[in-house]
């Protein structure tokens, strides 16, 4: 029992740091030079091989574009846009949509709390970044586009894709307070009577973006084509760290959505090796990110075909095109689409598409960490605090497992009352290990003590503890979500490093409940475990010390009262 429990303790302590590597693998300081890029914007244009293959004759294939090359020009003329929660630019060179800032999402936020302790200490407040997060960007190293258009079918004239030139009314547009919409309409012609105007509609406090291309046909040829829409990015190279968990780190890359496999991850080595080529009723192409998400969202009522593409200059291609619409002379039709751009919010995202909430993933875990995400969710609806979501969802747990840390903590309790009967056996048989062995289990038999019982709260916790982490990391409402005092963002590290002194203060008193191992080497480590853990858990989200604190004192509480109705009976 001793060296089960001692091995399972020592695999949560391995898994602790691994997870602090990945915590700041993702989380932690980064250079200077990661994050103060100064590469000016730039256009791109190319020899159109980054466009989709789709035609009235065919539309099931599409081409391979390894051979595309990107050149940069003078920056052409964009208008700007902005929103109750976004601000972002159009550029009339392809009518794509670049530096989209997500406003209610700064990069970084203030602490009041720290900044009045540091000006007492007679220290200047620390730097913050108060911008908002860019998701989409026209810098040379870090390009991601959002980009639409048409594609003539065979023999129709040539329609405008997002190398075309456009035409604005106006060079700005803001959304004012009370207006339902915001439509920003641009212009082509090819001055033959074939005209196209591509419009973009705003909705206050949304993050969806309408798209339509309205094609009017009064030349003198009948014209057919589909309209396309995809995401175009160059990752952002960061030096790679090491550390175990580089596959648990957060999904950086491309996803598609489909009426038969459903949700599927295309990730950019995928799409080095195979241009993907999938027609589906509905579905979305998306690339995401940690906390936030772009996807182009078609109609769900037409068929579409997803593709993806890399290109020469390292950029990678992902999105959709629609069957072909034929327009006669005299005669419009109209095309239509989505693009939601922000924050990963499950409610939210489930509005704007079928599976587009998929994309918070929770790793292996995620059967365990949906379930205490919605947990948390209705518990933030009541109290409108993350932190007490926290405690409740860990008052919750304790309630589910109850029975179990009833039983786990009775044979602990019985386990502590036979010690001292268990120093003198393997005093009495020091050298005869396997007559010691039997003796103890005789004893267990005799005083009905279960020696697996205490593994069992340690077992049952490294999934739920991996859960909440993966919760912690993954959901953007936790991110710069305030506590009290000096926790202001559950996402980050306690600034005081309080809640984790306090941690390894109920994480020894805990301890000194339970009974220590027979083996005196085994003792001796398991004595320095709360000063191991106290250190790494420095590191960790506060959100995250917060529920072990609050686990480690309901089980200190729980413990503390059958420890003493057992001594009681003694």
């Amino acid at each position: 029992m001793d060296n089960i429990r001692f091995l399972l303790i020592i695999a949560f302590g391995f898994l602790v740091v691994l997870l602090w590597q990945s915590w700041q693998k993702d989380y932690g300081p980064q250079s200077l030079a990661a994050v103060t890029s100064s590469a000016p914007a730039v256009s791109l244009t190319s020899n159109h091989d980054d466009l989709p293959t789709a035609t009235t004759a065919s539309t099931s294939a599409v081409d391979v574009a390894q051979n595309a090359t990107i050149t940069a020009v003078p920056a052409s003329k964009v208008i700007s846009v902005k929103t109750d929660v976004v601000a972002l630019e159009i550029d009339l060179q392809g009518g794509s949509i670049q530096n989209l800032d997500l406003l209610q999402y700064p990069e970084e936020k203030d602490n009041a709390i720290v900044n009045k302790v540091r000006a007492l200490l007679g220290l200047s407040a620390l730097p913050v970044n108060n911008a908002p997060i860019r998701v989409l960007n026209s810098k040379a190293d870090r390009v991601f586009i959002a980009q639409s258009g048409l594609i003539a079918g065979v023999g129709a004239a040539a329609a405008p894709d997002h190398h075309s030139s456009f035409t604005s009314p106006q060079d700005s547009y803001e959304l004012q307070p009370g207006q339902e919409s915001l439509s920003v309409p641009l212009s082509w012609t090819n001055n033959n009577g074939l005209t196209v105007t591509k419009t973009f509609i705003f909705k206050p406090g949304s993050y969806e973006i309408g798209l339509e291309h309205s094609v009017k046909n009064d030349s003198t040829n009948p014209w057919a084509g589909n309209q396309y829409s995809q995401l175009a990015k160059l990752p952002f190279k960061e030096e790679k760290s090491g550390g175990m968990l580089t596959g648990m780190r957060a999904y950086d890359g491309g996803v598609i959505y489909t009426d038969k496999e459903k949700y599927q991850k295309v990730d950019f080595d995928d799409m080095v090796e195979k241009n993907l080529d999938v027609a589906s009723q509905g579905g979305w192409a998306a690339m995401i990110q940690h906390y936030f998400a772009s996807a182009w969202i078609p109609p769900a009522d037409q068929e579409n075909h997803f593709y993806t593409k890399y290109l020469k200059d390292g950029q990678y291609v992902i999105g959709s095109y629609s069957a072909a619409v034929n327009v006669a002379v005299g005669s419009s039709a109209n095309f239509a689409s989505r693009l939601f751009v922000g924050p990963k919010i499950q409610p939210l995202m489930e509005k704007a598409a079928p599976g587009l909430e998929l994309t918070v993933d929770y790793g292996v875990l995620t059967f365990i960490g949906k379930p205490i995400y919605s947990l948390l969710n209705k518990i933030h609806n009541l109290t409108g605090n993350w932190g007490f979501s926290i405690i409740g969802v860990t008052l919750c747990i304790k309630l589910l497992l109850f029975p179990l840390t009833q039983s786990s903590f009775k044979s602990m309790a019985n386990m502590r009352k036979v010690q001292p009967r268990l120093k003198e056996l393997q005093e009495r048989f020091a050298d005869d290990r396997p007559r010691f062995n039997t003796e103890m289990m005789a004893l267990y038999k005799k005083e009905k003590v279960n020696p697996l019982g205490g593994c069992f709260p340690i077992l049952f916790q490294i999934p739920v503890f991996m859960s909440l982490y993966w919760v912690l990391g993954e959901t953007v409402e936790f991110r710069h979500a305030p506590f009290m005092l000096w926790i202001q963002d559950l996402s980050s590290q306690d600034p005081f490093y309080i809640l984790p002194v306090i941690m390894g203060i109920t994480m020894k008193i805990q301890q000194g409940l339970n009974p220590a191992p027979v083996d005196p080497v085994q003792a001796k480590i398991m004595k320095m475990f709360p000063i191991v853990f106290t250190v790494f858990f420095l590191f960790f989200p506060a959100g995250l010390v917060l529920y072990w604190v609050i686990n480690n004192t309901l089980s200190i509480t729980q413990q503390t009262y059958i420890t003493k109705q057992i001594n009681k009976t003694a």
